[in-house]
């Protein structure tokens, strides 16, 4: 079946082929009814643009590349649909690439995305990322960039994130005011700014609340359901015995209440928070205290930010940081008789 083109669609209207297309690209200077008449007409012929041809006259291909540690978690699984629902009326599309928290699939993902002329990227950094040249790339090659939840220092770029500060200290203040004194932090990596932040958090409300630090009641390693299991088994085996633990994420609590349940103990016994608000958080038994961190405002975000960029004459013209203020969500395993 012989394909539509726009010499097609002036014949039928009798008109010009530099109308047709100037009518289909919102070139000024077409009337409104004449526009109106070319537009019907390439949906009755069921016209489909030559997206590659359009590409390589504009320089653009209306493709995003969004890069996330992983769509498993539904943070990330949050932002990505709300990213694509903020781009639904600009023509862009995404294509994504799961890094799976490895530095070596994140620098891969970088390289074919940029093969594939991407017109940017929006990326979350995987926990192994140390060494951001790959994202300075991007930079040099004038393609916006935009940052979210895990950011580095180094990169000026715009960035969405959670004020990580405030959901350390709100996690620990929320064990505090519910009667715990003795809480372990279970972290990973500090090259990752919010990680950082979040233990900085952690430390200021004890504090604030004149409970002194112990710095064998924090933990570094990595962030999953085994890990929790792990870092709390190795707290019990050193007779560190907390009262009540933070979790990095709600996957990392998972693991901690699981580690309980083997030694007989039932949280809020030992009190569990995590992070993110994964979707089965308040379907365990206990269900899981957690801090929001709003991911479908920071895929919204991600959208906004990004169409300022393409619309400026310089992406980097105009450095923006968003920074979204989180809040605790309180579940039964934090919550003392």
């Amino acid at each position: 079946m012989k394909k539509t083109t726009i010499y097609d669609i002036a014949s039928a209207l009798n008109t010009n082929v530099s109308t047709v297309s100037r009518a289909l690209s919102g070139f000024p200077g077409i009337s409104d009814a004449t526009r109106k008449a070319v537009i019907e007409t390439a949906k009755r012929l069921n016209y489909s643009p030559n997206k590659l041809a359009s590409a390589l006259k504009s320089g653009k291909t209306y493709i995003i590349g969004v890069i996330v540690p992983s769509v498993e978690a539904h943070f990330f699984a949050t932002i990505i649909d709300s990213l694509e629902e903020g781009l639904k009326n600009s023509g862009y599309r995404i294509i994504l690439y799961q890094s799976k928290e490895s530095l070596v699939k994140e620098l891969e993902g970088v390289k074919a995305l940029l093969e594939a002329q991407v017109d940017g990227i929006i990326a979350s950094m995987s926990l192994e990322t140390d060494d951001v040249s790959h994202f300075q790339e991007i930079i040099n090659q004038n393609k916006p960039l935009i940052i979210f939840d895990r950011v580095n220092r180094p990169l000026a770029v715009p960035t969405i994130t959670l004020n990580d500060y405030r959901a350390g200290f709100l996690a620990a203040e929320h064990l505090i005011k519910n009667g715990y004194r003795k809480i372990a932090f279970l972290t990973t990596t500090q090259q990752i700014k919010i990680f950082e932040q979040r233990l900085n958090g952690y430390k200021a409300a004890l504090a604030q609340y004149n409970i002194p630090l112990k710095h064998d009641y924090i933990v570094f390693g990595t962030l999953s359901i085994a890990a929790g299991r792990e870092s709390l088994k190795r707290l019990f085996d050193n007779q560190i015995k907390p009262d009540a633990v933070i979790a990095g994420d709600d996957f990392t609590a998972l693991g901690v209440m699981q580690y309980l349940k083997d030694i007989n103990i039932t949280p809020p016994e030992i009190g569990v928070i995590g992070f993110a608000n994964e979707t089965f958080s308040a379907y365990i038994t206990p269900s899981l205290t957690t801090i929001e961190q709003f991911p479908a405002n920071m895929g919204e975000a991600c959208a906004k930010m990004f169409l300022q960029m393409v619309q400026q004459v310089q992406p980097y013209d105009n450095i923006k940081h968003c920074v979204i203020e989180p809040v605790v969500i309180e579940r039964n395993s934090t919550k003392r008789r």
